[in-house]
């Protein structure tokens, strides 16, 4: 037997344990500091405020007691992890001081708005007015003064359960029933108990930067974005937004959907069919709707139909459908994909060279663009281009000559940016604006994002038809919604009409498509962007997908549609 190392002995377990930063910086603390006791001495204080850490590749609260050495990345507000702990720990400072000086107000946390904020709304009381709001706001300020502790608790289910069914809020005691739980952890604020589904801030100091607002019938919940977490950005009017909010509102009610409870109850009683066919019908409906408001226009000069939205909205659907509506109001679409219009690659990245952005304007040709669409409407024949993907120049397609009952559908994410458009659009052109506006919210404080029910929908697609993991398509999301935030989310007011692409039922019927391909995600960022989504659809009952219509939205992102290949008749080429 060879002799023992002698630099290898047994000892006792350390009283202390480090934390290794990514820097090579090494901090030791007594077993079981909090984190943020920690990192406050690693990181001074500054406007980028930290928020959560990655430790060993899991994501963390800064409560989390240290019980080992670990290797630690900080989460600060400019994060998107550090922007939602955020949002939802202010949305829970909100409802706990407005238990303390409105005990009659059930808070609802609607939907997020432009700019950063939330619309909320309450119920039992007359709507909050501004002298309430002004109330409300100091109180909260108050307490972010006093830095109270938000304290993270484990209760069991019947625990839960009560502490629910005695504030009323039926729709969380519905929906920890579907679930095979024996306890749940709460948070906790000032005496009122709450349950989310995230992380929160270990105490009201962190929540410094907010504002309220009145709008309509409730008010806005205002905080900073994660571009600039140092202020507030500038109310802008989301009234066009809201109404599709309010409209999608009485769709639900119709249904007979509150929330994901009710959607786990039509699932569980065999009545999801009927829910499907009233959906995809309501759908049709306001599709129809747009077709006939766009047939009245002719009469004004309308010729050209721009359809613009942010990636997953399902608007190759939305201009198919649009078109079969046009054609039975006697008008003859004819499709033009803004995508041909792209500068040659090897040129934007001459002159933009790492900081290219082909999801900026001047990643299009907007002269050549102009010109074909002032040729075409007034029936000129023209050459129109056609973009190779694969080798990244412009190549010449068919040639066309328009009719004078023709009108064009233009679909691209610029088509609402003011710098595409004609000298006077208002007469030349129909502006439309699709998106997945979710509002089917788990309960009346955790509300679904409307971006998540994109980004699942994008993963399922880029599975089923581009050969993308996951993984790849949770790396490229970040620098997708850049891209919306700065060329499709400011002119989305614009448009004359705005079309809700979400669907009721559409998380659960994705649900069992998508959760094999989050669960074969391993790089440890990517795995916690997976692990949360796989969170939320763990409160979806899954549906089978064999009754959804051929033509729906939703069988764009994962198969089986019969307007895959359907063009409208082209006029004709020379």
């Amino acid at each position: 037997m060879p002799p023992l190392d002698p630099t290898i002995r047994q000892t006792e377990l350390r009283p202390d344990i480090q934390i290794h930063l990514a820097d090579g910086r090494v901090f030791e603390a007594p077993r079981n500091t909090p984190l943020r006791r920690i990192l406050k001495h690693a990181f001074p204080a500054d406007g980028n405020p930290l928020i959560a850490a990655i430790v060993d590749g899991v994501l963390r609260e800064l409560a989390w007691p240290v019980t080992r050495d670990v290797h630690v990345e900080p989460v600060r507000l400019t994060d998107s992890d550090g922007m939602r702990i955020y949002s939802r720990s202010l949305s829970f400072l909100l409802i706990a001081v407005a238990a303390e000086l409105f005990p009659l107000a059930q808070v609802h946390i609607d939907y997020s708005v432009p700019h950063g904020g939330y619309f909320c709304r309450v119920e039992g009381r007359r709507p909050l007015t501004d002298a309430d709001l002004g109330r409300l706001k100091a109180r909260m300020l108050e307490w972010v003064r006093d830095d109270r502790p938000i304290e993270r608790k484990r209760y069991s289910l019947d625990e839960t359960k009560r502490i629910f069914i005695q504030r009323g809020e039926q729709e969380k005691v519905r929906l920890l029933e579907e679930r095979d739980l024996d306890h749940l952890h709460l948070y906790e604020l000032n005496g009122i108990i709450d349950y989310f589904y995230g992380y929160m801030v270990p105490s009201t100091g962190l929540l410094k930067t907010f504002a309220l607002e009145t709008f309509s019938d409730g008010f806005v919940l205002r905080f900073p974005r994660r571009e600039d977490p140092t202020k507030i950005l500038p109310p802008r009017r989301f009234t066009a937004l809201r109404e599709v909010f309010t409209e999608y509102g009485r769709w639900l009610a119709l249904l007979g959907m509150r929330d994901v409870a009710s959607l786990n109850a039509t699932i569980r009683t065999n009545r999801i069919e009927q829910l499907i066919f009233v959906a995809e019908a309501l759908h049709e409906k306001r599709i129809a709707e747009i077709a006939a408001q766009i047939a009245n226009r002719r009469d004004q000069g309308v010729r050209l139909v721009y359809i613009a939205g942010p990636s997953a909205s399902g608007k190759t659907t939305f201009s198919k459908r649009l078109s079969i509506q046009l054609l039975a109001n006697g008008m003859q679409p004819f499709p033009l994909a803004m995508d041909d219009y792209f500068r040659p690659r090897a040129f934007m990245q001459e002159q933009y060279g790492d900081q290219v952005d082909f999801d900026s304007l001047e990643a299009l040709d907007v002269e050549r663009f102009q010109d074909d669409l002032q040729q075409l409407l007034h029936g000129e024949q023209v050459t129109l281009p056609r973009y190779n993907f694969f080798t990244g120049v412009r190549e010449d397609g068919a040639s066309v000559r328009l009719g004078a009952n023709r009108i064009l559908l233009v679909e691209g994410i610029h088509g609402l940016n003011p710098g595409l458009m004609p000298s006077d659009p208002a007469t030349t052109c129909f502006r439309i604006f699709v998106s997945a506006l979710t509002q089917l919210n788990l309960d009346i404080h955790n509300r679904v994002s409307t971006t998540d029910t994109r980004l699942i929908r994008r993963i399922v697609r880029d599975a089923v038809y581009r050969g993308y993991s996951a993984e790849a398509t949770l790396g490229f999301w970040d620098n997708v919604r850049r891209g919306e935030k700065d060329n499709i989310f400011p002119y989305q007011e614009e448009a004359d009409v705005m079309f809700n692409s979400a669907l009721s039922y559409e998380l659960a019927a994705l649900k069992p498509l998508v959760e094999p391909l989050l669960l074969q995600v391993r790089d440890p960022r990517r795995r916690i962007e997976a692990e949360r989504l796989l969170a939320l659809l763990w409160w979806f009952n899954p549906c089978e997908t064999e009754n959804i219509p051929g033509n729906s939205i939703l069988r764009e992102f994962f198969g089986g549609s019969t307007l895959r290949d359907y063009h409208p008749i082209l006029p004709d080429t020379a």
